[in-house]
């Protein structure tokens, strides 16, 4: 996968040596549907870090799934698209044409925030953490919009399973994904870990000094006057949809 994505972009990593040889969570801003699998290429085997991906999306073409055959570290969750959630707001404002397909969504397709599905994934990531792994999680929850920013506020999962395993999170940063053209340079930038003590029922408070400080750990990582290159973008519409 690695071989694959250079021969599309040139890459770049930055103090990759930051990333503890132990059991970690790396907390990642999200620019695009390619940032798992580049992130999955570039990440030291050892530990071995896992993703949480939407199943709908990245098995959803032959050739995704023969790249993660290969690659692994996927754990894949089948969750609402955001489309989705539009066709059934739609429907309840009025929208005749589109109840039929509204009922059938919110019959079929889980919302991904379910009682059981959020305690599936609190169970999964504390088994992969206890027994050496790590995971990659993306705390802003949602696709961001612009270089250089985070959705804010960050959600708190990331700094829960954090203190609740007693594991340090690494503030990573991705710079250059989320407009994609041939021979563009992406950069993933690590920061230093942030060490917090562990606690099996983290209290509020603990919460909200460990956010506050991966939130300022994350966009001190973030360039503050990101300028998209200029000149021809070969493969661009290509390559930004590609993995839809």
């Amino acid at each position: 996968m690695r071989s694959l994505i250079h021969s599309f972009f040139k890459v770049r990593v930055e103090h990759l040596e930051r990333i503890p040889q132990q059991p970690a969570i790396l907390a990642i801003n999200h620019l695009h549907h390619i940032d798992p699998l580049l992130l999955l290429a570039e990440l030291p085997t050892q530990p071995h870090y896992y993703i949480l991906g939407d199943a709908r999306t990245l098995y959803n073409k032959w050739w995704k799934r023969f790249i993660l055959g290969f690659a692994g570290g996927v754990i894949p969750l089948e969750r609402v698209w955001k489309e989705e959630v539009a066709v059934m707001e739609a429907a309840k404002g009025g929208r005749q044409d589109l109840v039929e397909l509204a009922a059938a969504i919110k019959q079929t397709v889980p919302t991904g925030e379910d009682i059981h599905t959020l305690r599936q994934i609190d169970r999964i990531i504390l088994v992969i953490l206890a027994r050496g792994d790590g995971m990659i999680l993306f705390p802003e929850g949602r696709l961001g919009t612009a270089e250089g920013k985070l959705h804010l506020p960050l959600k708190r999962g990331t700094v829960i399973y954090a203190l609740r395993a007693g594991v340090p999170i690494v503030p990573v940063a991705l710079i250059g994904t989320h407009d994609l053209y041939l021979g563009k340079e992406l950069t993933i930038r690590v920061g230093e870990p942030l060490h917090f003590a562990q606690t099996t029922r983290p209290k509020r408070q603990e919460v909200v000094v460990a956010l506050e400080t991966l939130q300022d750990a994350m966009l001190a990582l973030l360039p503050t006057n990101y300028q998209e290159p200029t000149g021809a973008k070969l493969l661009s519409s290509f390559l930004n949809h590609m993995l839809w």
